[in-house]
Formats: C-alpha cells, sequence, structure tokens
C-alpha cells in the first residue's frame, strides 16, 4: 500500500463498520501480521509515529488544528523491515476525548478494537505520566465490560486476559522532566512502572491494576518536543535540520524497539494471524459492537476456525486436483506410478491443510479433505486412468489382429490343423500384445473380452479341424481362456496390495504430520501459559513489596488455578490426538 485507507469508520447511525476496500486489501496478504495500533487523545501526534513506523514523512493525516484528524481507525500495510515474509499492519485509530462526539462510549469501543485488533499497543499522551494522565485511562478499567474471553455467561478470571492482549508501549510526547526517582537516575521503563505501582490509598490503585494486570510487557518512550512549538502543526513537511536531534534518536530508537520487538499477531490458542485472517477479525468484532454484543474471543476464535478450516480444506483440494491434473495429460500410466503421485499431491494437499487449519481437533475437516474429497477425486482419476489404458489396449489388440480378422474372412483356419493355425497366430498377437502393454492396468481385462469375442470363430474352427479327437478338443477350447483368467485375477491382486501398501504409507506420513502440527500447537499454548504465569509471578511480587498481603495470597490460588487448567487443557489435547490418531490405524 502506498498511502493508509480506511478500515473501520462510523456509518449515519452512528454505529462502527468496516470498509469493504479495506477488506480486500487484508484478503490478498497471506503472509503473517505483526499488527501496531496506536491509541491516546486526539491532537497528541499519534499519526506522526505511524507516518515513521511506516518508513515515510507523510501517510497518516496530521491536523493542524484543534480538530481531531483522524475518524475511526485507518490501515497501512506494509512490508516488515526486519522481518522476512511478514507484513507489517499500521493502525491510526481516532483521536479519545474528542468533544465533537456524541456517544460517550464511542471511545471505548475504538479502544478495545485497538487492544483486540493489535499486537502491540502504543499508548500516546503528552506531559507526563502522572496521576491526572492514568485517571484519564478510563478506558483500560472498562475493557472487560467491552472484551469477554469466553461466552457471558462463563466466568472468568480477570487475569486471563494478560494471555490475550497485546504487549503494552507508552509514548510520552513533549516530555520535560528529568529522569530522577529518588535522588536517583532512572531508565524510562523505570519510570512508567514507578508511575504505575500501587497505594494503600482508595481509588488510586485500579487503572494501574488494570495495566498491570492485562500488560504485563510495558515499555516506556519519552520524547522532547520536537521542534519550536510554532512548526509543531507542520512536523510531516520539516527538514531533519529543523527537528531536535534527540527528538529524532528517540524515535528512531521507538522505531527499532517495535520493528525488533513487536510479535506477529496470534489468536488464543497461539493460532498465526495472517492478512486475510485479521480481515474476518475486524469484520467478526465491529459486527458484534454494531449489534450491540461484546466482543468475545472465544466465539472470534470458532467463527476463525470455521472459516479457515472450510478454506484449508479447498486450498488442499485446489493443491491436490492441479497436481493431478497437470499428471493426467500423461495418461495412461501403471498403478504405482500414478499411485505414487497420489501419495506426493495427497500429502502436499494435506500440509497444505495443516498450515490454514486450526482447533479442528476432532478431526472433522481433515477427514472432509481426505474422504470426501481426496479419495472420490482419486476414485475419478483412476477411472479415467482406466479408460485411457482401456482405448489404448483395445486400439493396440485391433491393430494386431488386423492380419487374423482378414484370414477368418478368407476362411484360411476352416480345413483340417487350421486350429492349430489358428492358436499360433493368437499366441503371437498375445507375446507381442503382452510384451507392449505389460504394465497397462487394463490389459488383462481388455484381453480377456477379446478372447470372449474371438471365441466363437475359435468354436467353430475348433469344430471344423477334422485332425482333433473330441477330448483335444475340448481341452484346447478351456486352455487359453483359463491362462488368461489367471492372469487377470493375478494382476488385479497385485494392484489391490499396490494400493493398500500405498494408502498405508500415506496414513503414516498423515499422522505424522499430525504430530508435528499438534505439538506445536501444545508448545504454543504452553508459551502462552508460561507468559501468563511469569506476569502474574511479577504482579504478585510487587504487590508483597507494597504491603498488599490479602491480594498477594489471592494471587496465589489464582496461579494454582491456572496450572490446574493448563494441565487440564493439555491432557485433553493429548486425549483428542489419541482419538484422532485411532481413526487412521
Amino acid at each position: 500500500m502506498d498511502k493508509p485507507v480506511c478500515l473501520i469508520d462510523t456509518a449515519s447511525d452512528g454505529k462502527l463498520c468496516v470498509q469493504g476496500s479495506a477488506l480486500q486489501v487484508l484478503e490478498q496478504i497471506q503472509q503473517p501480521v505483526v499488527v501496531v495500533a496506536v491509541v491516546g487523545l486526539y491532537r497528541t501526534g499519534k499519526s506522526y509515529l505511524m507516518n515513521r513506523l511506516a518508513g515515510k514523512q507523510t501517510g497518516f493525516a496530521l491536523g493542524s488544528t484543534i480538530e481531531s484528524k483522524t475518524k475511526g481507525i485507518w490501515m497501512w500495510c506494509v512490508p516488515h523491515p526486519t522481518k522476512a515474509e511478514t507484513t507489517l499492519v499500521l493502525l491510526d485509530t481516532e483521536g479519545l476525548g474528542d468533544v465533537d462526539k456524541g456517544d460517550s462510549k464511542h471511545d471505548t469501543r475504538i479502544f478495545s478494537l485497538a487492544v483486540l485488533l493489535s499486537s502491540t499497543l502504543v499508548l500516546n499522551s503528552r506531559g507526563t505520566i502522572d496521576n491526572r494522565a492514568i485517571e484519564e485511562l478510563q478506558y483500560v478499567t472498562e475493557l472487560t465490560e467491552y472484551i469477554k474471553i469466553k461466552s457471558p455467561d462463563e466466568a472468568v478470571d480477570d487475569a486471563e486476559f494478560v494471555k490475550f492482549f497485546p504487549s503494552f508501549i507508552w509514548a510520552v510526547r513533549d516530555f520535560t522532566l528529568q529522569l530522577n526517582i529518588d535522588g536517583k537516575d532512572a531508565t524510562e521503563d523505570e519510570y512508567l512502572e514507578f508511575a504505575l505501582k500501587l497505594k494503600l490509598v482508595n481509588n488510586y490503585n485500579l487503572p494501574r491494576e488494570c495495566i498491570r494486570k492485562y500488560f504485563p510487557s510495558r515499555k516506556c518512550f519519552t520524547f522532547p518536543f520536537p521542534t519550536n512549538p510554532d512548526n509543531v502543526s507542520y512536523l510531516e513537511t520539516l527538514d531533519p535540520a529543523e527537528i531536535s536531534q534527540r527528538f529524532l534518536e528517540v524515535t528512531g530508537r521507538f522505531c527499532q524497539f517495535i520493528f525488533d520487538q513487536s510479535q506477529v499477531k496470534n489468536l488464543k490458542d497461539g493460532h498465526t494471524v495472517t492478512g486475510r485472517v485479521l480481515g474476518h477479525l475486524v469484520k467478526t468484532y465491529v459486527d458484534t459492537i454494531a449489534s450491540g454484543a461484546v466482543p468475545c474471543l472465544e466465539n472470534a476464535v470458532i467463527s476463525m476456525a470455521l472459516i479457515e478450516n472450510e478454506a484449508a480444506v479447498k486450498e488442499g483440494l485446489e493443491v491436490y486436483q492441479s497436481g493431478m491434473e497437470k499428471l493426467k495429460k500423461s495418461f495412461p500410466l501403471e498403478l504405482n506410478e500414478i499411485t505414487s503421485e497420489h501419495q506426493c499431491f495427497s500429502l502436499m494437499a494435506t500440509q497444505t491443510f495443516m498450515k490454514r487449519s486450526f482447533r479442528d481437533s476432532d478431526g472433522k475437516y481433515l477427514a472432509s479433505l481426505e474422504v470426501g474429497g481426496i479419495n472420490e477425486l482419486f476414485d475419478g482419476y483412476l477411472c479415467q486412468n482406466e479408460q485411457a489404458s482401456k482405448k489404448r489396449c483395445e486400439d493396440l489388440l485391433s491393430s494386431l489382429s488386423a492380419t487374423m480378422t482378414e484370414k477368418l474372412k478368407q476362411g484360411i483356419f476352416a480345413k483340417s490343423g487350421g486350429y492349430d493355425l489358428f492358436c499360433k497366430d493368437l499366441e503371437d498377437i498375445v507375446k507381442k500384445y503382452n510384451s507392449q502393454t505389460n504394465k497397462e492396468v487394463k490389459a488383462e481385462a481388455v484381453f480377456k473380452v477379446f478372447l470372449k469375442q474371438k471365441s466363437v470363430d475359435s468354436k467353430a474352427i475348433l469344430q471344423a479341424d477334422k485332425r482333433l479327437t473330441e477330448k483335444e478338443k475340448k481341452i484346447k477350447e478351456k486352455a487359453i481362456l483359463l491362462e488368461q483368467e489367471i492372469k487377470a485375477k493375478e494382476e488385479a491382486q497385485r494392484q489391490l496390495l499396490e494400493k493398500m501398501e500405498a494408502e498405508r504409507q500415506s496414513n503414516e506420513e498423515r499422522m505424522r504430520q499430525m504430530k508435528e502440527k499438534m505439538d506445536e500447537e501444545m508448545r504454543l499454548q504452553r508459551e502462552e501459559a508460561e507468559r501468563a504465569m511469569d506476569s502474574k509471578l511479577r504482579e504478585q511480587a510487587a504487590l508483597l513489596e507494597k504491603g498488599f498481603q490479602e491480594k498477594a495470597d489471592r494471587m496465589s490460588q489464582e496461579m494454582e488455578e491456572f496450572k490446574r487448567q493448563n494441565a487440564e487443557a493439555e491432557s485433553n489435547r493429548a486425549r483428542e490426538f489419541a482419538e484422532l490418531l485411532y481413526l487412521y490405524i
């Protein structure tokens, strides 16, 4: 994208709505996405930072009046500067606190969407991180009213949000204080943590507790004034020489930190979000809010799983069909050759499915790919290969038996000793036919039909041959047909064994891929749980340090319950996988 586009706008009825053109952009992005959203009061310079992250001087609108310039949420997708095969999605949100807004809940909805959609949330403010600045973040205290992890009737510990919320960066603009705490020099991060410390004061801790609880990964950058106050409104057009070097240095550190540390967006349970999935999430969340309901992470994952798994089946079938259609141009092929290629394309299809699918714990969609898709298609290709083989064999027999047919018309075999002559010609046809069709899948079946067709001529010639006794006639009549019937049965058995062995190998590889995917999903879930547990431990230590013994004890109980739930979830997942494997044994 060479410039930003509006992703979420406000309709005439005041409800949020998604812009179809922006969804089309996201639909084309198959790569994982790092999503950085910026929120903050209006007219605090949010858009400038986002332009710098995009590597541009201009792009997101910078206002020069007291009006809020950005409305809704705007999006800019650019190649990630340090992560290969990854897209950086920048979301610039409408300024909070705009007096012209009629709906008091509008700001909280915008803030909630920024949290839901981003992997890194940047809070942009001016001045200092004082009590007033924190008190103005009432949106954080309201998050659990506007975002649910599970359905509304299921009770969930607030600390669960830490597993799914983005990392948090506080960008303090126009900062003029000395970074000094209790007479000692402090870092920007220490300054932030000091501002978020809890106190034994009523109504003081709530916003701080929420920030600490919901955003365990926190970072702070303090930006000095960028330039002369008269030039601030024209920041995007200023020459770098007119901008404070200190400001440019902090901006550079800010951008580099986000490039290096911001993680790819993941869904609950660790599924990687692509641009396409992000588009589905935007639509799901905005439609939910517009309906008056509360966005639910669990419902969004279920909705995404349905969409993505159906699409994964379709993509897998397309990969299989594409390969087999190219192979079809070479029909007829030997059975082992077409089976080998089928295995190869089937595994490629399964790999494609595995990359996109998630939460297919009962194997429903994998079964749909294989049983209702690949297997049916393979049967169809086998049939087409057999038809091509049948035609080639029939054409070859027609050519090889042309001389015999002419002799039959001329009555050359209708004499004493004619049956032996007929059998010799037939044996010559068999030898030539077998040498040219020894690997054809329909060779024996076609030749069996050919012999039946010739049996009428054979019987007539046999009965007319006066040199043979009746006993010899009966033996010779059965000999050729019996030999061919044995060959046909042997060939059918060989083909069946080949198919069974191919299916066994496919199942082994499929089980290997399934275990690999399950191991990866379990790893992501463990990492989620570890991050949440680390956050709880840090928070508990902070509570103990400030004398909140009761809260620290309560958190110990929460952690024990958290461990139990995670162990149970891991056990359930392992059981589901074992049941799924059983279906393929």
